[in-house]
C-alpha cells in the first residue's frame, strides 16, 4: 500500500537548504581551520590538534544533552525547530571568532581564545542546531520515500555549498586582502549567509502535530519517554545495535572527510599548488550533487537501501585505490577521474543516512515503546563532530610528529610520506571499514520483521 505523503516540493527544497547553513560552518572548519591557524596565525599544529581533541570531551556530553532537550521540548513551533533557529545566532558569532584570533596577543592567550570559541561553536551552538535539523527528518514526515528525498535534497545543498566554499575560499581570502583580514572577512560572509539560509529552512517546514499519531497505542508509547531520565534514555539507545552501527559509520565517514580535507596541505606541498585542492574538490562535489539527484529513484527501484550502501562503499574503496595509483603515476587527470568514481560510491549512504536513522528510531519504538528522535539523531551530530574534529586532530598530530614546518618551501621526506599516507592510503582503509559496517545495517528488514510479528501476535490475541 502506498504511504501517505506529507511534503510538497517546496518543503523538501526548503528543508534541504538548511545544510547550506550547516556547511558554512562545517566545510569552512574542516577544510581551512587548521591551515589558517598554522600558516596564517603561526600556532603549533601539535598544540592546536590537542586542543581540538580536548574540545571533543565537551562535545561528547552535549550531543546527548541537546538530544534529550529536544525530546522534552513542546512549543507551537514544535520540538526541534526552536533548537534549530536560535542557536545558529551563536554559530555565526563563534564562527567569526574562530577566524579572528587576535594577532597582538601572546600565543598562550591565542590558544585560549581559539579553544573557547571553537568549543562554544561545536559543543553548544552547532550541536543544538545540527541535532535539531537532523531530527526534523522524523518529525515532518512518516513517509520513508520522502525521508530519502529530503535527505538527498539536504546533501545536494550540503555538497553544492562545500563545492563553492572549497573552490573559492582561498581565492576569496586573497581578494579580501589576504592574511588575518581576509580570513576574518570571509568568515563574516559565511556567517551571514548561514544565518539567512538557516532561518529560511526553519520556516519552510512544519512538524507534525504530536496528537497526529497513527494510532492511540502509538501515542501512549510516545508519552513513555517523559518518564525516562537522561541516563535511562542513553541506556535505551545502547540497546539498539543499529544505532551503534550508524554512530560508528558516521564517525568513519567524517574521518574520511577530514583526511580528504588534508588535500589543502597535499596540494600545497606535494602537487606544488594549493589551488589544485579546489579542482580536486570540484571532482568530488559536482559528482556528489549530480548523483544525489537520481538517488531516490535508484533506491525506489531497488526497493531499499541495504545492498546499495554496501556496494557503494566497495566502489568507493576501489575508486580511492585508483586515486592512489594515479597519484604515484603523477597523473592529475586520472586522479580526478578516480576521485569521481569514488564519490559515486559514497553517494548512497550520504543521501539515505537520515532515512536510516529515522528507521533506527522506529526500531527503538518497536522494541522498547520509547520515542527518542532527538537523542537518536544525536548520532549525526556526534559522528559529524567526533569524526571531523578528531580526524583533523589526528592528522595534525601525525604531521607534527613527522616534522611539518609551516610555509616551508620544501617539506622533509617524513612529512611528504605522511601526507601521502593521509591523503592516498587512509581513505582506502576507511572506505573498506564503512563497507563492512554496512553489511550489518539491515534495519529496514528488522523493522519489517518486528511489524509482522506484532500483527501476528495481535491476530492471535483476537
Amino acid at each position: 500500500m502506498e504511504q501517505k505523503k506529507y511534503l510538497k516540493w517546496y518543503n523538501k527544497i526548503g528543508y534541504g537548504s538548511g545544510d547550506i547553513a550547516g556547511n558554512c560552518v562545517y566545510a569552512l572548519l574542516t577544510a581551512f581551520m587548521m591551515i589558517y591557524l598554522t600558516d596564517t596565525i603561526g600556532l603549533s599544529m601539535g598544540i592546536v590538534s590537542t586542543l581540538i581533541a580536548a574540545s571533543k570531551i565537551f562535545d561528547g556530553v552535549s550531543d546527548f544533552f541537546f538530544g534529550r532537550m529536544i525530546d522534552k521540548t513542546h512549543t507551537k513551533m514544535g520540538k526541534a525547530r526552536p533548537w534549530m533557529l536560535w542557536p545558529y545566532i551563536g554559530c555565526a558569532i563563534t564562527l567569526v571568532a574562530c577566524f579572528s584570533i587576535p594577532t597582538s596577543w601572546g600565543q598562550t592567550a591565542q590558544y585560549i581564545f581559539f579553544f573557547l570559541s571553537y568549543t562554544l561553536l561545536n559543543a553548544v551552538f552547532f550541536t543544538a542546531n545540527n541535532i535539531a535539523y537532523a531530527s526534523l527528518t522524523a518529525l515532518i514526515t512518516k513517509n520513508t520515500s520522502e525521508r530519502v528525498q529530503i535527505g538527498s535534497f539536504r546533501f545536494i545543498f550540503a555538497f553544492a555549498t562545500k563545492t563553492v566554499i572549497e573552490a573559492v575560499t582561498i581565492y576569496a581570502v586573497g581578494w579580501l586582502g589576504g592574511g588575518v583580514i581576509g580570513w576574518r572577512l570571509i568568515a563574516i560572509i559565511y556567517a551571514v549567509l548561514g544565518l539567512i539560509t538557516n532561518t529560511i529552512s526553519v520556516f519552510s517546514v512544519k512538524e507534525l502535530p504530536e496528537d497526529n499519531e497513527e494510532t492511540e497505542k502509538e501515542e501512549n508509547k510516545a508519552n513513555k519517554e517523559n518518564k525516562l531520565t537522561l541516563l535511562q534514555s542513553f541506556k535505551v539507545l545502547l540497546k539498539n545495535k543499529y544505532y551503534l552501527i550508524i554512530c560508528g559509520s558516521y564517525i568513519l565517514t567524517q574521518l574520511y572527510s577530514s583526511v580528504i580535507g588534508m588535500g589543502t596541505y597535499y596540494a600545497k606541498y606535494i602537487l606544488g599548488n594549493e589551488e589544485i585542492f579546489g579542482t580536486l574538490s570540484l571532482a568530488i562535489n559536482i559528482t556528489m550533487v549530480v548523483a544525489l539527484t537520481v538517488l531516490p529513484l535508484v533506491i525506489k527501484k531497488l526497493g531499499g537501501m541495504y545492498k546499495l550502501n554496501i556496494w557503494g562503499y566497495i566502489v568507493a574503496a576501489i575508486g580511492r585505490a585508483g586515486v592512489m595509483a594515479a597519484a604515484y603515476m603523477g597523473s592529475l587527470p586520472l586522479m580526478l577521474v578516480f576521485t569521481a568514481v569514488s564519490t559515486i560510491g559514497i553517494v548512497p549512504l550520504q543521501g539515505d543516512l537520515n532515512a536510516l536513522i529515522a528507521s533506527c528510531s522506529e526500531y527503538t519504538i518497536l522494541t522498547t515503546g520509547h520515542r527518542l528522535e532527538g537523542m537518536m539523531f544525536s548520532c549525526s551530530s556526534l559522528g559529524l563532530k567526533i569524526g571531523g574534529a578528531l580526524g583533523t586532530a589526528i592528522c595534525g598530530w601525525l604531521l607534527d610528529a613527522a616534522g611539518y614546518v609551516e610555509n616551508a618551501a620544501v617539506q622533509n621526506t617524513s612529512t611528504v610520506g605522511m601526507l601521502n599516507f593521509l591523503y592516498l592510503w587512509l581513505p582506502v582503509i576507511l572506505c573498506g571499514l564503512v563497507a563492512f559496517l554496512m553489511t550489518k545495517l539491515n534495519v529496514e528488514k528488522a523493522n519489517e520483521k518486528l511489524i509482522e510479528e506484532k500483527k501476528l501476535a495481535e491476530l492471535k490475541n483476537n
